[in-house]
């Protein structure tokens, strides 16, 4: 059981992984202005939002998960499909548009499914999460035989065809998948929503939301800017960004296998504050070393630091600290932040940041367009530092919030 839920996290994810390094590039080489790229960025975001509330009170009561998962896949693969050849802005952003919000819904019913087949979801998930991971590294390897070192929009547009095939896969592989009934109509609390916001009444509570949704805007600029980064800048050839890129997932897997002995001796807030520091030191290393290949590649492998120490650290918080009865609906808060808000934030900002930066330079070909990288990069160091002097100064979860990482007895956020 444990494997064929793997695989279906890899495929999953795979999907995903397939056209995101390469989305806000691919649209500049369409002529897709900054405002044009926002929204279509912005399509992700606003399928989070529907997504959340679509997953938790129709598609988990109406619909079994392996059916639920099998349509969805079906018809994001021909949005997919239509996003690949569609060259007009309206077009292609109806067709994104429309495979976010079959998509996003998926994620979360994909974990319903896993935890409701496994025998020990505690002990069990964190090997089949790992999937995911595998799937986001294995997408990025048929784009070294798909592109060329200069790879062109025809060739590029490959990331949706790629994706497609891999979510028409998803649609067949999740009808053998266990059967996994709808859950019943009382099983969700239609209070669970309000309870948890009011959660962020707590200091510490609410102080871990500003600082997640600081670190979601650095950690989706990330996937906006550095493709087109290590292509243009950088010099790394253009079928083979994804997987340097893909590094990161790799080292992910690594950073995951200890972060449970790391939050036991460092606690909440400095595992945190590393992984926050993570894409600070990540982006001063593409700020001011950009003329190194080497670096640029190694400095990928933070990526592990950055998601695990961060990220992982804030679901297992919020699943510890939060009354048992609202932390699904806590954890689809701070999930709104990461893929949601934040998103939709790093979409309008670093698109508009790349182009008020971008200056002409003289080259031996002549003068030619460049970004000014290094002063675009300090904008979400900033931001990143900002975040881990928040968490420094004033995070402050309390004696006890915790138990599982050694802190003493479980104390959970009054309501």
């Amino acid at each position: 059981m444990r494997t064929r839920l793997l695989v279906m996290m890899a495929l999953q994810t795979a999907v995903w992984g397939a056209w995101a390094p390469k989305l806000f590039p691919y649209m500049t080489m369409l002529g897709f202005g900054p405002g044009r790229q926002a929204l279509v960025g912005s399509a992700w975001g606003i399928a989070s939002v529907i997504g959340i509330f679509f997953s938790n009170q129709f598609a988990d009561r109406r619909f079994s998960a392996e059916r639920f998962l099998a349509v969805s896949h079906l018809i994001g693969g021909l949005c997919l499909v239509g996003t690949g050849f569609a060259t007009d802005f309206w077009p292609f952003f109806a067709c994104f548009l429309g495979y976010s919000l079959v998509y996003v819904p998926t994620l979360s019913v994909a974990n319903t499914l896993a935890f409701a087949n496994l025998a020990q979801p505690a002990r069990e998930f964190g090997a089949v999460r790992l999937g995911g991971t595998l799937g986001w590294v294995l997408a990025s390897w048929p784009f070294v035989f798909l592109l060329g070192a200069q790879a062109t929009a025809a060739q590029v547009r490959w990331i949706f065809l790629v994706a497609a095939i891999l979510s028409f896969a998803m649609a067949a592989y999740a009808l053998a998948l266990p059967h996994t009934p709808p859950r019943r109509e009382g099983a969700v609390d239609r209070l669970a929503w309000r309870r948890a916001i009011a959660c962020l009444r707590q200091p510490a509570v609410a102080v871990l939301f500003l600082v997640t949704l600081l670190d979601a805007v650095v950690h989706n600029g990330y996937f906006v800017m550095s493709d087109a980064f290590l292509t243009n800048r950088v010099g790394i050839a253009g079928n083979l960004s994804m997987v340097v890129l893909s590094l990161g997932q790799v080292a992910e897997m690594a950073t995951m296998a200890v972060l449970g002995w790391v939050l036991a001796r460092l606690g909440w807030r400095l595992t945190m504050i590393i992984g926050i520091l993570g894409h600070a030191a990540r982006f001063l290393v593409f700020a001011f070393l950009a003329d190194s290949v080497p670096a640029i590649v190694a400095v990928q492998l933070l990526h592990g630091v950055c998601y695990a120490f961060f990220f992982a650290t804030v679901y297992i918080f919020v699943d510890d600290a939060f009354p048992k009865d609202v932390r699904v609906s806590a954890q689809g808060l701070f999930n709104l932040l990461i893929l949601g808000v934040g998103n939709v934030i790093a979409s309008f900002v670093f698109p508009a940041l790349s182009s008020r930066w971008t200056v002409v330079v003289d080259t031996a070909a002549g003068p030619q367009a460049a970004v000014d990288y290094r002063t675009l990069f300090l904008v979400p160091t900033a931001l990143a530092l900002a975040g881990a002097v928040l968490l420094a100064l004033f995070f402050r979860p309390g004696q006890g919030v915790g138990r599982g990482v050694g802190q003493g007895a479980e104390q959970p956020v009054e309501v």
